[in-house]
């Protein structure tokens, strides 16, 4: 298996490369271009990228004026920052107000473990999904995680794209084929699913060759979008596989773990185990 690429790496040389095509994009950071490496962007187009602060929703407001200027608008923060501190602006003047805001949160899930259990992400799934009108990103690997920042640019409408601070394990050689809303099976198998999301499609990945020296046969999907849900490729998989795995970089309760057994529940009802964290916040050690 090759070696791990950091997905904020790829993120903000794609920022650059996509806003060299589309001038409309505009760049806001909440005073951490160092870590979303933003500053990238900065350092080239400084006219269009703008530093608020520490001030997350001050920040997600002025992402929306942007964005009622006829821009194209990344607003840049850590993910449990941005999920909670600026919850109320992101429900109110983006997605009730339908506003073309892109939302890119870096940090997420536990990838900052190192700043403790306030910096940890591990619900903004489960929050951004539940928001009427987001559409809600998580890349696997660097590839998309580059592939998205086009994709989330030319969407209409409020985004929440999903970022690790770690570097993940490849799952796409070459440029993926991503499509919002749809997901994409990495793997063939016939025994049981593995359906995961974010870094953990890498390590879902790692686990079907495992499995595979064990005699099991396991399918790996890639659901780059929570939100909207693939149910007919999920639907497909439960039917033909039996038995559905998910794994996530989240709380096992609300991310992609109850999105699939929502769905499934709904339309083919098969076992589904959750890998994630389960309800707890995450150590830092002893």
């Amino acid at each position: 298996m090759m070696d791990a690429i950091a997905m904020r790496e790829a993120y903000g040389r794609a920022l650059v490369a996509y806003g060299e095509t589309n001038t409309d994009v505009v760049v806001l950071d909440a005073d951490t271009s160092g870590s979303t490496l933003t500053s990238y962007f900065a350092q080239r187009f400084p006219e269009r990228f703008y530093n608020i602060g520490i001030a997350e929703p001050c920040m997600v407001d002025v992402a929306v004026g942007l964005a009622l200027a006829g821009k194209i608008p990344f607003a840049n923060a850590f993910a449990p920052l941005l999920a909670l501190r600026a919850l109320e602006q992101i429900r109110t003047c983006v997605c009730y107000a339908r506003s073309n805001v892109k939302l890119a949160a870096a940090y997420a899930g536990v990838s900052d473990y190192k700043d403790g259990p306030t910096h940890h992400s591990l619900t903004d799934i489960a929050i951004m999904r539940a928001l009427p009108r987001m559409t809600v990103l998580v890349p696997a690997d660097a590839a998309e995680a580059a592939c998205s920042v086009q994709l989330a640019a030319e969407f209409d409408g409020p985004l929440y794209l999903r970022l690790s601070r770690a570097a993940a394990l490849p799952v796409h050689q070459g440029e993926p084929a991503m499509e919002i809303g749809k997901g994409i099976v990495v793997r063939q198998g016939a025994d049981v699913s593995l359906i995961a999301t974010g870094a953990m499609v890498g390590r879902s990945l790692a686990a079907a060759e495992a499995l595979a020296d064990e005699g099991i046969s396991a399918r790996v999907i890639d659901v780059h979008t929570i939100k909207p849900l693939d149910v007919a490729l999920i639907e497909q998989a439960a039917e033909e596989t039996g038995a559905v795995v998910t794994a996530e970089e989240h709380s096992i309760i609300g991310g992609l773990g109850g999105a699939v057994a929502e769905a499934l529940a709904e339309t083919w009802p098969a076992p589904v185990e959750r890998v994630g964290v389960n309800d707890t916040f995450a150590c830092t050690g002893p």
